[in-house]
């Protein structure tokens, strides 16, 4: 939860409502808009996020019943308290008049806020709560976009305070020259918010219920109503694939900015790709084209090198992974250890000092401190039914080219032959040889050449 905002009341409460009910047909994908990703994080899940930042004890989602996905992802995190059906749906206003059930015992403040703003953070949302603290009784974001075309524009009156808002269609020449424009974002006191929605009406242009219309109910009650601007980009939506890309172009820029503000080096920071949850640690090393996937954590003075994969892993201090290395869900790279080019770990605990330096696949079980993995190594860890374990020991040295048959575990200080397919546990400081015992046949390479020659020279 934020902090309470200077001057404001500690005892308001606060409740959010998201509006996701939206059909998202501009997106023109199967997926529903809302679980599209920006750092690799829904759309909704970022807004969730952000209004529990801001300090809303009580959200509720407004879904459509064309969305179950929508439906599923909300009651995962919230519970099924927090959905409200929206059927059929009818407009903004309607939407949001689903959630007073939900909400009927609530008493504070309310934000209204759309779920496709995946730039929007809780020190947007601060100043509407400010602004109610301070007084107003429908306090309203707006912004003032590059260009204003799709928007409803805010009307303003000589003292500064909103009159009303206009949506395009329903505009003038003179409104839709009006700058400020409304970004879909309201906050008041739950009672009276409600109590505006039950008179809305439907007579404008597409004959919708419009949640703006509760600011000229407002203002005919002669209530308060002001505004505070953001910027564009905090309250952009992403409804295309355009918006989309254009979202996750921002969310990097502002994630780069802020590890090469921590203390994290990157020598080309515009090709590395962060998610979300990132978190590296200052004297954290970047090369280029590292994707940092969700749940990655790397501590201090590790090095990623270039063209690196990472998703669900640790990454130990002083750790070395990379060129060209995957690491899954579950990979643990203990301090010093290192995953060379072309290696991909996957629910590994690899110990401290551990090398993996090329051509290996590592899959569920651990790896002592100080173990050398060769070139070509392979845990065969599943049989096509269930997964299972390979344990190597500490200072054991692996062999090139060897594949480990899960469940296997090779002790402390033990070796493998290369080439050996080890089926069976290997004693601690011991040598486990499976391969065929080789022939050398004398002449046989020379007398092979000759019957080819000889053949040739036939047809």
């Amino acid at each position: 939860m934020s902090p309470p905002i200077p001057g404001s009341s500690p005892m308001t409460a606060r409740a959010a409502v998201i509006l996701a009910a939206g059909q998202g047909t501009r997106m023109k994908s199967p997926i529903p808009k809302l679980l599209h990703k920006v750092g690799g994080r829904t759309l909704l899940d970022r807004v969730i996020d952000t209004v529990e930042l801001a300090g809303c004890e009580r959200i509720v989602v407004v879904v459509g019943d064309h969305s179950p996905g929508v439906r599923a992802l909300v009651v995962k995190r919230l519970g099924e308290g927090a959905v409200a059906v929206q059927d059929p749906p009818l407009g903004t206003a309607h939407a949001v008049l689903a959630a007073k059930d939900a909400l009927a015992d609530f008493n504070g403040d309310v934000l209204v806020t759309n779920g496709d703003c995946p730039l929007l953070q809780a020190a947007d949302l601060d100043p509407l709560f400010a602004l109610r603290a301070a007084g107003t009784d429908l306090a309203i974001m707006g912004f003032k976009p590059v260009d204003g075309l799709l928007y409803g524009r805010l009307i303003m009156g000589a003292d500064g305070h909103v009159i009303r808002v206009v949506e395009p269609k329903d505009a003038t020449a003179e409104e839709l020259a009006v700058k400020a424009c409304n970004a879909g974002m309201y906050c008041a006191d739950r009672a009276a918010l409600f109590g505006w929605l039950d008179r809305v009406d439907n007579n404008n242009a597409k004959q919708e219920y419009y949640i703006t219309s509760i600011v000229g109910l407002a203002t005919a009650e002669e209530k308060l109503v002001r505004v505070n601007f953001a910027p564009e980009n905090a309250v952009m939506g992403a409804d295309t694939p355009m918006q989309l890309s254009q979202a996750e172009a921002i969310f990097q820029a502002r994630a780069r900015a802020h590890f090469l503000a921590q203390g994290v080096a990157m020598a080309a920071p515009e090709t590395v790709h962060f998610s979300w949850d990132t978190q590296l640690a200052p004297g954290v090393q970047v090369e280029q084209f590292v994707v940092f996937a969700p749940g990655v954590t790397v501590e201090t003075g590790a090095v990623i090198r270039a063209f690196s994969h990472l998703e669900g892993a640790k990454v130990g201090a002083g750790a070395l992974i990379g060129p060209y290395a995957r690491l899954r869900p579950g990979a643990d790279i203990g301090e010093e250890a290192h995953i060379g080019n072309f290696v991909e770990v996957k629910k590994v605990k690899v110990g401290a000092g551990a090398k993996a330096n090329h051509l290996s696949y590592l899959g569920d079980g651990t790896v002592g401190a100080k173990a050398n993995i060769g070139a070509g190594t392979i845990f065969c860890n599943y049989d096509g039914f269930d997964k299972y374990e390979t344990h190597i020991g500490e200072n054991a040295f692996i062999g090139s080219n060897s594949a480990l048959v899960a469940p296997v575990t090779v002790g402390a200080g033990a070796m493998t032959g290369s080439g050996s397919v080890v089926t069976a546990d290997v004693p601690a400081d011991g040598l486990a040889l499976s391969r065929a015992p080789q022939q050398n046949k004398d002449g046989w390479a020379a007398r092979f050449r000759a019957m080819k020659i000889a053949q040739k020279a036939k047809k």
